[in-house]
């Protein structure tokens, strides 16, 4: 695939200092903004990011060979007086709308996610499972921001089916962008929760926010969303007028109950054999947890939507990526690794799945952030699922001024130990465990809780 001289011109303006010598060169095979691995055939968009800034390295680009680049006004006295290039106010808008661009022109089902929790869960499963279509394009990592978004669409050819984008957000207005610059074809809202409720102040708000993801969807599409959630699907009529779908997941023992006729995709899931029951088709799946298998009904919803037929039995084998749905077997004890965030609907998924777990159970719990002045309220909740369990210790770990805050709420509440360092736990955590015993580790990214589990036997 090729950008033209014509459709560059058309999204950024004119391109300045060429000539009818040059003319016939400048056809780009994509568009990049890294210049360590630049190609002599692509498009070079120098944008600044918090860390750096692509203008200081357009001479390692020119050394490259590359034919053009797209610089900031202000900024040509860093290239050649006779250099062709593009000059735009922004260049991270300029390299959004060129990913739109590249979008367009591949022409291939693309798919938005986003959600308070399991948004990267659930682009993990929905990847594996529309394999069945061929060759699919998914986000890496955390790559759910501005630039992420566009370099997935980037990095895609004609040789994917689909393309399947995550969006994350810090404020209201940022997945409007994400959604102005790829145009999705389905979304999808995995749920609203208290993530993020310190940025945005309310669960309104943070509704509000994640349904802006439909607001420059495919007219003809589809929004797939949580069954019973009444906040959002009021919200969501807000931004969206087409069709939408709505997932309930329930007990394996609701499957023969009768449901009133509703636009609503259930299924039934069986914990003990991590099984679900979808319309006339069963699907064993590896992630445990009644909360991954809500994850993947919406897998299913979308691989439905893109025309795929499944058998009467079906089984999945997802990876896990780092902090999330691993299950590790130490010395003595199974960790089971969520470590890589927490919000409060995420501890509480956790915490109902390690209660299924045999023998003692024990939780390594890092605070939860960005929940504002609801923090405490939150802590607290969690603090009381823990004390009216089975769990038989709980290793809390927060600074010192929080600290103050939780020390006289837990101090009769025998099963829990307040720590301020996140190397205090292994000690701790190894002299209170016996063999056979289950550990969960959840904490904010804040505490980076993955680096202690090396330390726990």
């Amino acid at each position: 695939m090729e950008f033209s001289l014509s459709e560059l011109n058309h999204v950024l303006g004119d391109i300045k200092n060429l000539n009818e010598v040059k003319r016939d060169f400048l056809n780009f095979k994509n568009i990049s903004i890294d210049s360590r691995t630049i190609l002599k055939n692509e498009l070079f968009i120098a944008i600044k990011g918090k860390n750096f800034d692509g203008h200081s390295f357009l001479q390692e680009v020119l050394n490259k060979g590359v034919k053009s680049v797209v610089i900031k006004k202000g900024m040509q006295k860093s290239l050649p007086i006779d250099y062709p290039c593009w000059v735009v106010n922004d260049t991270l808008e300029a390299f959004q709308k060129l990913t739109l661009l590249k979008r367009k022109k591949l022409d291939i089902p693309t798919v938005a996610i986003t959600g308070s929790v399991g948004k990267t869960t659930t682009k993990e499963m929905m990847g594996e499972v529309l394999k069945k279509l061929g060759r699919i394009k998914l986000s890496p990592a955390n790559f759910n921001n501005e630039i992420g978004v566009g370099l997935t669409i980037s990095a895609a050819d004609v040789e994917d089916k689909v393309i399947v984008l995550e969006m994350g957000m810090r404020g209201l207005g940022q997945i409007e962008n994400l959604s102005k610059y790829s145009e999705p074809d389905i979304a999808v809202i995995t749920n609203i929760g208290a993530a993020h409720i310190g940025l945005l102040g309310s669960k309104k708000n943070i509704t509000y926010a994640k349904c802006e993801i439909s607001k420059f969807l495919n007219p003809k599409g589809v929004v797939i969303i949580p069954a019973n959630d009444s906040l959002l699907e009021k919200t969501l009529k807000e931004f969206w007028k087409g069709r939408i779908i709505k997932v309930e997941l329930l007990k394996i023992d609701y499957q023969n109950e009768s449901f009133k006729k509703d636009d609503n995709l259930r299924g039934f899931y069986n914990p003990s054999k991590k099984t679900i029951l979808i319309e006339e088709n069963t699907f064993e799946i590896s992630f445990e947890g009644f909360h991954n298998a809500l994850n993947f009904l919406f897998a299913y919803s979308v691989a439905k939507e893109l025309g795929i037929d499944f058998a009467s039995f079906n089984k999945f084998d997802f990876t896990s990526s780092g902090g999330r749905n691993k299950i590790l077997k130490s010395v003595k004890t199974t960790i089971y690794d969520e470590s890589y965030n927490a919000s409060p609907e995420s501890v509480k998924a956790c915490i109902k799945n390690l209660l299924e777990k045999p023998r003692n159970q024990f939780f390594i719990f890092g605070s939860m952030q960005e929940l504002g002045g609801d923090s405490e309220k939150y802590h607290k909740e969690i603090f009381n699922i823990i004390n009216n369990s089975d769990i038989e210790k709980c290793l809390f770990i927060c600074d010192k001024e929080n600290e103050k805050i939780y020390l006289n709420y837990l101090k009769d509440k025998k099963k829990f130990l307040i720590l301020n360092n996140i190397k205090d736990v292994p000690k701790e955590i190894n002299k209170s465990t016996k063999r056979g015993d289950s550990i969960l580790i959840k904490g904010s990214r804040y505490w980076q809780l993955e680096k202690i589990i090396e330390f726990i036997n």
